[in-house]
Parts: structure tokens; sequence; C-alpha cells
């Protein structure tokens, strides 16, 4: 992690286009959230369930569009043991969906008006749904949404960020990723993208004002 700090401190060439991921740096989320939904329909113990619920091979599936809402929903009812209908196993879904970080939200609304700025996200057709009900403003902050169940492919996968920058048509070197997760940086990195490790509406700041990008 201190690698990747160091790299994204660098002094850097312009930059044309901004990519920021949506969830941990655009919109809170927390996963404990679903799981205090599903427990008191789950016939798991509560740490039984924890362990359960992880990025499995349906969850990957779910996120680069091979796997149907329905198809996911039906194999959390399983491996979870819920007794609930599918449009409860939803809900505690997109309950993983807290809040807009207002400060970082600020921040695109104000450098978006000197470079395009995009989001792309590992992600699923259920939560867009929620995200664009319950945070109508959110999604349209940006020129385009890149999500992974739209796209076929996944961060750190090369193919996604490979799409966008087709779609974008601006050279690797002249986009600027914000994302929370360190491997996604590092692949971003290896790409030739320049990219910050987000730990907070901070870090998106610091790097911003540091190319110039902020007004004052």
């Amino acid at each position: 992690m201190a690698k990747i700090a160091s790299m994204s401190t660098h002094p850097s060439p312009g930059v044309r286009a901004i990519l920021f991921d949506l969830g941990g740096v655009i919109l809170a989320i927390d996963f404990d959230r679903a799981l205090a939904a599903w427990a008191p329909h789950s016939r798991l113990a509560p740490d039984r369930l924890r362990q359960t619920f992880h990025w499995d091979e349906p969850f990957l599936q779910h996120e680069t569009g091979r796997l149907s809402n329905d198809g996911y929903f039906t194999h959390l009812r399983q491996v979870l043991e819920l007794d609930c209908d599918a449009a409860t196993v939803e809900a505690g879904f997109n309950a993983i969906l807290v809040a807009e970080i207002e400060e970082t939200n600020r921040l695109v609304e104000q450098v978006r008006r000197r470079v395009p700025c995009y989001a792309i996200s590992n992600t699923n057709e259920a939560h867009m749904a929620e995200m664009r009900r319950a945070f109508p403003q959110l999604l349209p902050r940006f020129e385009r949404v890149f999500a992974s169940h739209e796209i076929g492919h996944r961060k750190p996968q090369p193919a996604a960020f490979e799409h966008v920058l087709r779609e974008i048509g601006v050279p690797a070197h002249e986009v600027l990723l914000f994302d929370d997760l360190p491997a996604n940086v590092e692949g971003a990195l290896a790409l030739g993208l320049q990219a910050v490790l987000v730990r907070g509406p901070h870090d998106v700041r610091d790097a911003l004002a540091r190319r110039g990008l902020l007004d004052g």
C-alpha cells in the first residue's frame, strides 16, 4: 500500500479524463447491513452467515452480466439458507448501499467543469437500479458510467480498463483513476493510467489539487 501511495504522488502529466470508482469512493457501502437484514431469515448462525456470504463465483458472474438478478438471489437463498422471498433477499442486498459521500461528490461537481468525469464500477443490475432510485443525483454527475455487468469485465482485469479507454478515446497516461482497492489501483498503474488509492475524501482532494484541477 505504501508503494501505491508513493507512485500516485509523483508529478504527473496532464489529465484529460477522470475515472471514479463508485462504492467506497463516491458512495459509502457496508456489507454488514446485508447480513443484518438477512440474519432473521437464515437458518445459519450469524458467524456462519458472515463466512458464507463472500465474493464467490456466482457473485463474480452476477457482476459481469453472466448471471441474472433472479439467478443470483436464488443462489443466495440456497447458500445462506434464507427462508424468505426473492424481494427480501434483494432488499438486503441493496442495503449495502448506504449514502453518498458528500465531500467527494462536491469535488466531482467542481472538477467536472474542467475535465470529463466518468464512473467505473464493479457492480450489478440490482445495485445500479437501487442507486438510480435512492440516489437520483449520483449517476448523472458522470459523462458515462461503466458498470462491470454491462461491459463484461471487472476491475482489476486489464480488459475493464482497456474497454473504458477505447470508449472515451483518451490515452492511458492522461486518465486519472480514484479507487479504494489496492488491486484496482495497481492494475490501472500497470496499464499506464494515473491512479490514486482512496481512503477518504482528502485523498481525492489532495490529488486533484496537486494537478491544479480545483478552483482556489
